[in-house]
This record gives C-alpha cells, structure tokens and sequence, in this order.
C-alpha cells in the first residue's frame, strides 16, 4: 500500500483559518468572523489560533493581535498573551468589551 497523502494546504481547519487570516483586512477579523468563515464554534477558534502562531512563525510570518478594548472606558487590553474576548474591564468592570481582531503579517 502506498503512503497517506496528506490534507492539501486549505483543506484543514487550520489551512483554512490561515488562508482567512492572510486575506483579511487592515483591521482584521474576530473569532466571531473566522467562526463563520470556516465554519467551526467560537470557543474553538483559540485553540486553533495557538498552533497556528507556531506553524506560522516557522514559515517567517506571525500572527497579529489587534488587542480588544473596553467600549466604555476606552481601556486596551495590549498585554493580554490570550486569544479569547476578556470578560470585564479592570478599570471601571464593564462588561462591554471589543474583542480582538487577528490577521497574517509577511
């Protein structure tokens, strides 16, 4: 029997999502968007979102993180290393928070 041919590049959910990311927009997309765009849950996006950060920095492109802001107060979450939406503000405890953006640089 001859070896398994792996998945073509897109075909996988991470392919997918990195293909998304590359296209996306100066202002990049959310979990919410990439969710539909792949057609996978929400909550499940992050963890994809890891492993590509590592596939995508041995190929000498990285992940960019627009980091979510608070509507309320304005505050940036720009030290934040996780790729899920905060569920409050530290400063005045909002929950209305806009969630992070992501998109492929290089």
């Amino acid at each position: 029997m001859s070896a398994p041919v792996p998945p073509a590049r897109g075909s996988t959910v991470r392919g997918a999502l990195e293909a998304a990311l590359t296209s996306a927009p100066e202002s990049g997309l959310t979990a919410k968007d990439l969710s539909a765009l792949v057609g996978i849950s929400e909550k499940d996006v992050a963890g994809h979102l890891e492993h590509l950060e590592k596939s995508l920095k041995v190929q000498g492109a990285r992940l960019e993180v627009l980091p979510a802001s608070c509507l309320a107060c304005g505050f940036t979450f720009k030290d934040r290393r996780r790729f899920t939406r905060p569920g409050a503000c530290p400063q005045c405890r909002a929950t209305r928070i806009d969630p992070p953006a992501f998109r492929v640089i290089g």
